[in-house]
């Protein structure tokens, strides 16, 4: 946990999208955490979505290694639960943080992954360096895991975006005392991640949501989507051209792959081609776009719950308030 708290700096941020933070002991404005119920009814939420969607986008421009990390429900599972067991860690005690054991204990009995899953997941994690081991294991004792830099900067930087997000739905600024306070982060995420895994309606995404979620890579065909809307107020939701071809190779998907998930969307209403023929402009049924909306609402309102009992936490109820 220390060492997060080492490799970030808030002047890396600026990029992000956000206001500057005050400073710890600023103006807060003051926000209450929004129920998933309240966030999927309300219009402009579809507009948070299509933020975050362009801010992951960016990202993924910037890391696709590590974007892809998230780019699939299973693997969002996975690098949710290992993160927070990470930042879980107590030097106290020394069957806690990220071992193999712990994160199969937390994620097989939901049926979200296999142990062989979960150990696969690990060891490419030590591969591409997003997870090393946390000095030598002492006895008998599982071998702990810890997060390298480059995996907090991301986890960060995803956990700002969620806020940002939220803050330009009620003019909250969630992001910037996040910014200031980055021990709410560390105190946040792993609350957050415990509370979706816990949440079978995030765990199992609507059938047609997870076409594209339970897909390699199908994450990022859906974010791609949701960058794109301009208007929602048509039952068929003009998206503009979609070059297969392209995004395939931008993704690092096969493009027969790519295809075979956009003919089964379409067979299931979920999208179309206003150009029958050439196949080239595409719409985004309005119905399919709720159901997304819903299912994210989820997620936003477990992250935006974690920040305000952190911050609470961290500075008191009344203090949070002013």
């Amino acid at each position: 946990m220390a060492q997060l708290a080492c490799v970030f700096d808030p002047r890396e941020t600026e990029g992000w999208g956000h206001p500057a933070a005050d400073g710890v002991g600023g103006q807060w404005r003051s926000t209450t955490a929004i129920s998933a119920e309240t966030l999927a009814v309300n219009p402009e939420f579809v507009l948070t979505l299509r933020h975050l969607a362009r801010d992951l986008r960016a990202i993924h421009d910037e890391n696709p290694r590590m974007a892809r990390s998230l780019a699939s429900h299973q693997r969002w599972l996975l690098t949710q639960s290992a993160f927070a067991l990470h930042l879980e860690y107590d030097p106290a005690d020394p069957s806690s943080g990220l071992t193999a054991a712990r994160l199969k204990r937390m994620i097989t009995p939901f049926k979200s992954a296999s142990r062989n899953t979960v150990l696969n997941f690990l060891d490419q994690g030590a591969t591409y360096r997003f997870i090393r081991h946390a000095g030598a294991p002492a006895g008998k004792r599982p071998r702990r895991y810890e997060t390298t830099e480059i995996s907090d900067r991301a986890m960060l930087r995803w956990f700002t975006a969620n806020l940002i997000a939220l803050d330009y739905l009620d003019g909250g600024d969630r992001a910037a005392q996040l910014i200031s306070e980055p021990a709410i982060f560390r105190m946040a995420q792993p609350r957050a991640a415990r509370a979706c895994l816990d949440d079978v309606n995030w765990r199992e995404p609507p059938e047609r949501v997870a076409l594209f979620l339970w897909t390699e890579a199908g994450g990022l065909v859906m974010d791609e989507m949701i960058a794109r809307i301009e208007m929602a107020d048509e039952d068929r939701i003009d998206i503009g051209r979609v070059d297969a071809r392209g995004m395939a190779a931008h993704f690092m998907m096969s493009r027969t792959h790519l295809q075979r998930l956009l003919r089964k969307a379409v067979d299931q209403g979920s999208i179309g081609w206003i150009d029958d023929v050439k196949k080239t402009h595409m719409w985004l049924s309005k119905g399919f776009l709720a159901e997304y909306c819903g299912w994210q609402a989820i997620k936003f309102a477990k992250v935006d719950e974690a920040f305000h009992w952190a911050r609470d936490q961290i500075f008191g109820v009344a203090n949070a308030e002013h």
